[in-house]
């Protein structure tokens, strides 16, 4: 799956989520791309770039405050090298895992526990 291909599968997993989701997520920038950086791997204690399927920048809404000064627009990272090589050796469908890692990293934006991230998985496509 090329670059191209990949953007449009993440695109189709956000337009996927609920609808309340969605909504919820417009200030939040989701970012395909290939690798995580080296910078990345060492500030959380990985050696090997296809260990990391996606990673979310930000500070989840349960510890924001109304005080706090916007630093950078949070953003969910969703590598494409790994995912697919993730997919390949679990034999799972490319779009599956996307979902899987798109909701799993908006979950730490919200502050979901991981049964809530889920429910939300199992609702994907309901609206």
């Amino acid at each position: 799956m090329d670059e191209i291909e990949f953007e449009a599968c993440v695109e189709a997993a956000l337009q996927d989520l609920p609808k309340r989701f969605r909504e919820a997520c417009q200030g939040v920038s989701v970012v395909a791309t290939k690798l995580p950086g080296e910078d990345t791997l060492n500030a959380i204690g990985l050696s090997e770039p296809l260990e990391l399927l996606g990673l979310y920048h930000g500070v989840s809404l349960t510890q924001k405050s109304a005080l706090d000064l916007p630093t950078r627009p949070d953003t969910i990272l969703i590598y494409r090298l790994p995912i697919l090589a993730y997919a390949t050796t679990q034999r799972l469908p490319v779009d599956e895992v996307v979902r899987h890692v798109l909701v799993h990293e908006i979950g730490h934006h919200f502050g979901f526990s991981d049964e809530d991230m889920e429910v939300i998985e199992r609702g994907c496509g309901a609206d």
